[in-house]
């Protein structure tokens, strides 16, 4: 009985553990992990058209204190300098939670980037944790527009 208890425990245990928590449809689902494995391609490619085209007109990203990122022209800066001078991966993206509400997402998750400078430096590695809401938007190219974003920095990793 002892055995049978701890195994029924176990069950109920591993059921309850999931690396995300997602409640959208399928549909849903994966036309936004499409979405975002676009974003995180054209960084990769140094596309900095797609970026800002995977971005809402009214985008704002907060980056902690004043750093500040608002509108596609303060966003497109930004991101031409950073691929102008470094190439940019993501080595990690592991989403931790998904919420979906009619044509609208909210996703947080930790990341991992490493920026290699191209003037030939030593790469860097930067971990974060971001939340962001995204629109359904029929002028994307994905479908959907990151609208919203707060970056801060991953919790230890264990």
């Amino acid at each position: 009985m002892k055995t049978f208890l701890a195994l029924l425990f176990a069950v109920f245990t591993c059921l309850s553990l999931r690396a995300q928590d997602v409640n959208g449809s399928n549909a849903d689902s994966g036309s936004l992990e499409r979405a975002t494995a676009a974003l995180r391609e054209a960084f990769a490619k140094g596309d900095i058209a797609l970026v800002v085209k995977l971005h809402h007109p009214d985008i704002v990203k907060y980056f902690g204190g004043k750093n500040v990122v608002t509108g596609r022209a303060e966003l497109e800066k930004g991101v031409r300098e950073w691929l102008t001078n470094s190439h940019v991966e993501f080595i990690e993206n592991k989403v931790e939670s998904t919420f979906f509400n009619k044509g609208t997402a909210v996703q947080t998750s930790i990341f991992t980037i490493r920026n290699t400078p191209k003037s030939g430096g030593k790469p860097t590695i930067g971990r974060g944790r971001s939340m962001v809401v995204y629109v359904k938007d029929s002028s994307s190219p994905t479908g959907w527009l990151s609208v919203r974003e707060i970056v801060q920095e991953a919790p230890p990793e264990i």
